[in-house]
């Protein structure tokens, strides 16, 4: 019996080589290493990564610029510095009683107040040493949806004043709807009233309306308004609250008007200057820019002037603007143009040479086209034929050339005639005895008929016999064309080839593409007239940006925001000033460059 044991290799034991990949690799080795992405180069300034230590304090600092940023856009506003702050009132109740509310505003300690001391319409100006704020309250009138949105397009905040029971009716919910999708800026919920309700009712009737308000304006604050302390409450959250950016204001100069005064021309006393005061916001303000006035159109600006402020809270002392020092701020009127003194200091005067311009479409030269123009030579056919076309006839006298025209001659007679001799020969010998019977009193006839005729130049026309046949023919084309236009209604998308005419020839005007996504078209071929009178942007989305970098980054020439300016509007009709007359809002803009030209981009508007 054999020992059990294992199989020990002798000295000369095959060793097969390993498979060591190289540049005759096979596919299994391909399909191993496939997917593989080789490491990128690291950038140069992720090599000096920051410590942890480090990276903290730099998010640190950000963040404090940012804090510090805020605080000093919530100081400026109402500041002594900055504008003041323009609050609009809006009640989306009937039933809302907006003087109540407004005198719960104005009653104040230590505050002064100007204009519409009644709390009427026009609204009024709040200004508080104490607090060094200042504010302007603004009440759209009653049912005008466009005031309330020409003032929600400059307001700093919006002041909602709602029922205590439904909160808003049907017209205050279409109110707000147009308002959201106009741009909401920063806004106050205020609940006037409500006091007169049992306690039992008013907790209801407060959880019922927190539960509406929460889908239209979620987390969201309702502040009574029935007290002074509580206005004093609302007050203090709209100056402390942060305020609402909009793109659209926010990088164009704009003003609602203070005072304003009208200057008719010299022309017609319904066009002039129109002089607006008031506070700049948004963006320094340029004379050579176009401004905007909200429902009227844009124009032109002759010159800023710099009164003094109406409103200052420290009359001694104005930042930024050199002004007098003897005003008196007690006498100022909200609608009127007692602030236009005599002393004020011109900014800046319009340049004819940087100024924008009020063309909004392109003039197009209507012989800037091609077109082919009559040579000489066809001049000269289409002369001669002309003349070879008149003749000289013999008339009676008195005959228009109308008339003449369908004078039949006797020597056209005669060459018609030329064809039937032939045939009459008969009948003439049997009437050549008639005819000399009557030779003597046809002479003396033909005698009185010369004297009484005259020459005259007609145009030679068409005959009774061609007249008859060219009837025929329109008729025949015009069953044509009724045919041609019952195949075109039945079978749109087909075309039949003529069996008159070629089919190279008929289809010659056709374009015929090898493909539609990569075959050369022309875009500007055929285009309707109108558009020569579009303004063209060789790349519109560059030309806007570079405009808004140039926005954010350089500082504007001109009156700097928080300014009390008059700005002097050219060509304005007298209707403008009609209208602020009534007590609509005057809303003023300036123009981007070239944002008063007409174009055509094509834009997507998605829900």
């Amino acid at each position: 019996m054999a020992a059990a044991g294992a199989h020990r290799p002798g000295p000369l034991k095959q060793q097969n080589k390993a498979h060591k990949g190289g540049k005759h690799r096979g596919a299994a080795s391909r399909r191993g290493a496939a997917g593989r992405v080789a490491a990128k180069a690291v950038p140069r300034r992720r090599r000096h990564q920051l410590a942890r230590a480090d990276r903290r304090h730099q998010a640190l600092q950000l963040r404090r610029q940012r804090k510090e940023a805020v605080l000093a856009e919530k100081r400026n506003l109402g500041g002594k510095d900055g504008p003041p702050h323009l609050v609009a009132v809006v009640p989306l109740h009937g039933a809302v009683t907006v003087p109540n509310a407004l005198r719960l505003l104005q009653s104040q300690d230590g505050a002064t107040v100007r204009g519409g001391d009644d709390g009427g319409a026009a609204g009024f100006v709040l200004l508080c040493p104490r607090l060094k704020q200042r504010w302007r309250f603004v009440v759209a009138q009653a049912g005008d949806l466009h005031a309330v949105l020409d003032l929600a397009k400059v307001a700093d905040s919006l002041l909602f004043l709602l029922d205590a029971v439904d909160g808003w009716d049907s017209a205050g919910e279409h109110c707000l709807s147009c308002l959201f999708a106009q741009g909401l800026p920063s806004f106050a919920l205020a609940v006037p009233g409500g006091t007169d309700l049992p306690p039992k009712k008013r907790l209801d009737a407060k959880k019922k309306l927190a539960k509406a308000i929460e889908k239209r304006f979620p987390e969201s604050k309702l502040f009574p308004l029935n007290a002074e302390q509580e206005s004093s409450l609302l007050l203090r959250h709209l100056a402390a609250q942060r305020q609402r950016r909009l793109a659209f204001r926010a990088r164009r100069a704009h003003l609602l008007a203070y005072a304003a005064d009208f200057v008719p021309g010299p022309e017609s006393p319904l066009v002039g200057t129109l002089k607006v005061s008031g506070f700049v916001r948004g963006q320094a303000l340029s004379v050579n820019s176009l401004v905007h006035i909200v429902g009227h159109g844009d124009f032109q600006m002759s010159q800023v002037e710099a009164p003094p402020d109406p409103l200052s809270l420290n009359p001694r002392v104005v930042k930024g603007q050199k002004r007098s020092q003897d005003m008196d701020i007690q006498d100022d009127s909200l609608n009127g143009a007692d602030e236009m003194e005599e002393d004020v200091k011109v900014l800046m005067k319009a340049d004819a040479s940087k100024q924008e311009s009020l063309q909004s479409e392109v003039v197009p030269d209507p012989m800037e086209g091609e077109q082919t123009w009559p040579t000489d030579e066809e001049l000269r056919e289409a002369e001669a034929s002309l003349k070879a076309n008149r003749k000289v006839v013999k008339v009676p006298k008195g005959t228009s050339k109308y008339q003449a025209a369908w004078i039949v001659d006797e020597e056209e007679d005669a060459e018609e005639d030329d064809d039937e001799e032939e045939e009459d020969d008969e009948m003439d010998d049997m009437m050549e005895e008639a005819a000399s019977q009557e030779e003597e009193g046809s002479e003396e006839e033909e005698e009185l008929a010369e004297e009484e005729c005259e020459t005259m130049t007609v145009s030679e026309c068409v005959r009774d016999e061609h007249y008859d046949e060219k009837m025929e023919e329109d008729e025949e084309q015009m069953l044509e064309r009724y045919k041609q236009e019952r195949m075109d209604e039945m079978f749109p998308d087909e075309v039949d080839t003529p069996r008159d005419v070629p089919a190279r020839v008929r289809f010659q005007k056709y374009r015929g593409l090898k493909s539609f996504r990569t075959s050369p078209w022309d875009p500007k071929e055929n285009l309707p007239r109108d558009y020569a009178r579009i303004f063209q942007f060789q790349d519109f989305s560059r030309t806007r940006k570079h405009i808004f970098r140039q926005i954010e980054k350089e500082e504007a020439e001109g009156a700097s925001v928080g300014w009390y300016v008059t700005l002097h509007i050219c060509n304005v009709p007298a209707s403008v000033m009609e209208s602020f007359r009534d007590g609509r809002p005057l809303v003023l803009f300036t123009l981007l460059p070239h944002e008063q030209k007409v174009g055509d981009v094509a834009v997507l508007v998605s829900r």
